[in-house]
């Protein structure tokens, strides 16, 4: 066993690690500007009821509260790079399935020591924990957890999975050990704000760290509306904005450049059209495709003026890995005048059916989308093409009463397996494919990624012809970032953890 060990840390995939605990922490400690030890006031933009709870499903603030106090094995830093956490370093055997960690010295925080027994117990818990949402189906390909020896664990699975490290990261899987994570940082509650403070590394049995008080700050956070976050931040009330979206970017405008800049994160993920039902007009798949025909996304963000923003008819966003890319954009042949013609014959030909009448009913299609005025922006762009090919298109504020609902979703990991993940049944958000589901999960066990690829290919073009979602691009996720802000930077998860922005830079 020692020999496997030496072997192990010889053999650790350094290319995805930042250096262990400690150097991690030196190397922080030597950059220069910002403040001394006072707090870092940001703001993480909140649906009403949004909050700090813990659970399978997170709010922003929610995710930003569980990656802080309830480290995983692995971790997300700023940059949006897989780092060491609870496990130091790992390898990967050569036919990818199986994953050995090797935990850090140390404890949990109550005291007791961090073993790959109570690891592995966490672990199980956790995994357990997110069952019946689409992070249960990214982890399909989980086998088993297993003991190897005292602070080393295996993850054995049915089937290479080239981005467990990235699941493994996401917040919702921070481990908890008697109800209670592992930090780096603990949370305190002053009224509707909560406080991280970072946790001095020798109560976690690690080596203690010389003037830790002064070399790290509070991080403030604030559950807000976007409206109110930003003017918090245009009054200099706090330093940082988290977690805009297309239906806030508008408020953007009252941001001048002395203040600070608009930070855009270069991410991929679903940003389109869900149908809740198939009922009436909406009962057929040829019928439902005409509302996606009639759509020129092209036009559709031009009022936002975004740099960057990719459109697309595709339920996968454009190279992602895995792809075997035979399911091109939609309707290539055909111009935008040609595609509406070919709609608006669709719904002429429903009217004829649905009514006997000189004057057939105009099909009418509620549609929900989260308020604020970029949502107003949109819904007009919407409106106003539904229109040219007969069909008025209304905005339904009661989720429950629409027939179709904006879904705005950021990949966790860049792999065709997320986004059909995310359009399964198990969400139960919309109308779905049991059977397409049944040919994901078949996928599962398959060791020829060739032939997985093909599978999940055959999959997307059913859902495809379903017509279940329309795509119109990638999602926009926006920041506000303060000039004196360290820590923060823009990648393709739209992740920014709080311990980063804690390191006072001097």
């Amino acid at each position: 066993m020692a020999a496997f060990l030496q072997s192990l840390g010889r053999r650790a995939r350094t290319g995805l690690l930042l250096a262990a605990l400690i150097p991690a922490l030196a190397g922080a400690l030597t950059g220069c500007g910002s403040r001394g030890g006072s707090r870092l006031a940001l703001a993480a933009i909140a649906e009403p009821g949004d909050s700090f709870d813990s659970g399978p499903r997170l709010s922003l603030a929610g995710q930003l509260a569980r990656a802080a106090t309830a480290e995983g094995l692995v971790a997300i830093d700023e940059k949006g790079r897989v780092v060491p956490a609870l496990a130091d370093r790992w390898i990967v055997t050569d036919d990818g399935l199986s994953y050995i960690f090797r935990l850090r010295d140390g404890d949990w925080r109550s005291g007791e020591p961090l073993t790959a027994r109570s690891a592995k117990l966490a672990i199980d818990a956790v995994i357990r924990s997110v069952a019946r949402t689409p992070l249960a189906l990214d982890l399909n390909g989980v086998e088993q957890v297993r003991v190897m020896a005292g602070r080393v664990i295996e993850i054995r699975l049915l089937r290479p999975m080239p981005y467990l490290l990235q699941i493994l990261a996401q917040p919702e899987l921070g481990l908890l050990h008697k109800k209670q994570g592992d930090g780096p940082m603990a949370m305190s509650r002053e009224g509707r704000t909560a406080l991280f403070t970072p946790i001095e590394p020798s109560r976690l049995g690690l080596p203690q760290i010389p003037e830790w008080s002064s070399r790290t700050r509070t991080i403030e956070v604030r559950a807000l509306g976007a409206a109110d976050a930003v003017n918090l931040f245009n009054d200099g009330q706090v330093d940082l904005v988290l977690g805009g979206r297309i239906q806030d970017f508008p408020l953007t405008s009252s941001v001048g450049i002395l203040r600070g800049t608009i930070q855009l994160d270069p991410v991929m993920g679903l940003f389109g059209l869900r149908f809740l039902r198939a009922d009436g007009f909406l009962a057929d798949p040829a019928n439902r495709e005409a509302l996606a025909m009639a759509i020129d996304r092209g036009r559709l963000i031009e009022p936002f003026g975004v740099d960057g923003w990719t459109a697309t008819t595709r339920l996968i966003s454009p190279n992602v890995d895995g792809d075997l890319a035979q399911n091109g954009e939609r309707w290539q042949s055909l111009s935008i005048e040609a595609r509406r013609a070919q709609a608006s014959a669709r719904v002429r030909a429903w009217q004829a059916k649905a009514s006997g009448s000189a004057t057939p009913p105009s099909p009418a299609v509620r549609v929900w989308l989260p308020q604020g005025p970029g949502s107003d922006i949109l819904f007009g762009r919407l409106a106003s093409d539904m229109n040219t090919i007969g069909v008025t298109l209304q905005r339904e504020h009661d989720l429950a009463a629409a027939d179709l609902a904006l879904v705005d979703e950021v990949a966790r990991y860049p792999r065709v397996s997320w986004f059909l993940n995310r359009l399964a049944c198990l969400p139960a958000r919309g109308l779905c494919d049991k059977e397409a589901d049944d040919l994901v999960a078949g996928a599962v066990a398959n060791k020829d990624s060739r032939q997985r690829a093909q599978i999940l290919s055959d999959v997307e073009a059913k859902l495809t012809a379903d017509n279940v979602f329309i795509p119109l691009g990638t999602p926009i996720r926006w920041s506000l970032v303060r000039g004196n802000v360290d820590g923060f930077a823009t990648n393709p998860w739209a992740w920014h953890p709080l311990m980063p922005l804690a390191w006072v830079h001097k």
